[in-house]
């Protein structure tokens, strides 16, 4: 085997950073500290690159379109591309030791594997029969693909782009990867790495572990004051007399500032109405905010790391036809976070909704890429129930959000999920759920 430090210019690390300076400084942080690390190794130091910095792409936050920049910058030199998040914590001696045991002449997909609990149409029911089976990585736990694997990548994607419209979050789209690289069959499947790790770098197993991460809930300084968060939220008639009451019976009270926007008005909620009819296509996000259960007391922690000075657009990041020259936008479902300067660009621009019964979230997206406003992307805002998302992957969250009221009981998740307290008293009563049943 030859020196370790001899390793370090095969690696390049790869930073899955975002523009915003929150987050921007906090990829730049990782990046001065895997160099910390390897500046006594060796004479040289890696190559550290962060996303944000070479996005060329309008997607490269999905990673598959920068295959071809990888194997032409790297594709003769290196051995290993490494990918991480910026929360992400790196024992670089220890993640060099673990490459080390893989024959870099071979295609390698490594990373911390995640699954299904039930098929999911993400994964076009490919593996319904039995949906564990299909392993995909968990991006927090930093991942790796061989070189042989980016330079076939790229050979196929430049004959095979990947089709799909829609490009979802980064944990479905680890899995969208997963699924180009297997090719039904063709190509390799994920091989679990037990030394990438999620825990926090206090756990138990963190000995054990080439990599930890650290990103419950960011905190910086003071929470957000009630009375500087405005929330409005989006309903229309037919959900007046069940979803309505969900909102007021949990998070309502932690608002401070409150609207309810509708296409009727209703004293008793009381309602604002807009004058706009709901629609069928429209409804996917009108009504999809409504079926949202949020918890504003961690809204306004998170929201103490974001600077209302600079026009921010937070939630669960999403994508439409981004090979082919769309655009990113946040997925109303998970919940849509303007700052103060992002709505005043928007009212100052001519962006409009182009019809009645565009899809909001969409068109949002689609203004703010062309105002140049970059969308920054949290996890811990939920498209989804949080039975559709593996246990691991929420093991590492203090979720912001979760969607949807389809066979679950939104009290229930509020209360196990979000509720500031893990007990909390409900009518006088305490409640406590087992997350297992959800």
């Amino acid at each position: 085997n030859s020196p370790i430090h001899t390793w370090l210019f095969k690696v390049v690390f790869v930073i899955q950073s975002q523009s915003n300076s929150f987050h921007s400084k906090r990829a730049e942080d990782l990046k001065r500290d895997i160099l910390k690390q390897t500046a006594d190794l060796g004479k040289e130091l890696p190559t550290v690159l962060l996303i944000h910095q070479m996005d060329r792409h309008e997607g490269a936050w999905t990673i598959l379109p920068l295959m071809r920049d990888f194997s032409v910058a790297y594709g003769r030199n290196s051995s290993w591309i490494f990918f991480c998040e910026e929360d992400t914590r790196i024992q670089v001696v220890k993640l060099l030791e673990i490459l080390r045991r893989f024959d870099t002449s071979k295609e390698w997909f490594l990373g911390k594997a995640l699954h299904d609990e039930e098929s999911t149409i993400i994964h076009h029911y490919a593996f319904a029969e039995n949906p564990t089976v299909f392993k995909f990585p968990d991006f927090a736990a930093g991942w790796a693909l061989s070189i042989p694997l980016v330079n076939k990548l790229a050979t196929k994607l430049k004959s095979e782009p990947v089709k799909s419209d829609f490009t979802i979050d980064l944990k479905h789209e680890g899995s969208s990867i997963a699924l180009y690289i297997w090719q039904k069959g063709d190509g390799p499947h994920l091989t679990p790495v037990p030394e990438f790790c999620t825990g926090d770098v206090n756990s138990d197993r963190v000995d054990q572990c080439a990599t930890t991460f650290s990103n419950f809930l960011p905190l910086c300084g003071e929470p957000v004051k009630k009375e500087d968060v405005f929330v409005a939220v989006k309903t229309c008639r037919k959900f007046h007399g069940d979803r309505i009451p969900v909102v007021k019976q949990t998070w309502e009270r932690e608002a401070a500032l409150i609207e309810y926007y509708s296409d009727y008005r209703d004293i008793s909620i009381p309602t604002v109405d807009l004058g706009v009819p709901n629609t069928e296509r429209g409804k996917l996000l009108t009504v999809g905010s409504l079926s949202q259960v949020t918890v504003i007391f961690r809204l306004r922690k998170l929201l103490s790391c974001y600077d209302p000075n600079e026009p921010v657009f937070l939630g669960e990041r999403y994508g439409y036809g981004l090979g082919t020259g769309g655009y990113s936008y946040i997925t109303g479902g998970g919940g849509m976070v303007f700052s103060r300067t992002a709505v005043q660009r928007l009212l100052a621009s001519k962006c409009r909704c182009y019809s009645m019964d565009a899809p909001d979230d969409m068109v949002l997206g689609m203004c703010f890429s062309g105002l140049g406003i970059p969308i920054t992307h949290s996890p811990l805002f939920h498209q989804a129930r949080p039975m559709d998302y593996p246990k691991d992957y929420l093991s590492h969250q203090i979720p912001v959000s979760f969607h949807k009221h389809w066979n679950i009981d939104p009290v229930k998740v509020y209360f196990t999920w979000l509720a500031p307290n893990t007990e909390e008293a409900l009518n006088g009563k305490k409640v406590e759920f087992n997350r297992e049943d959800l």
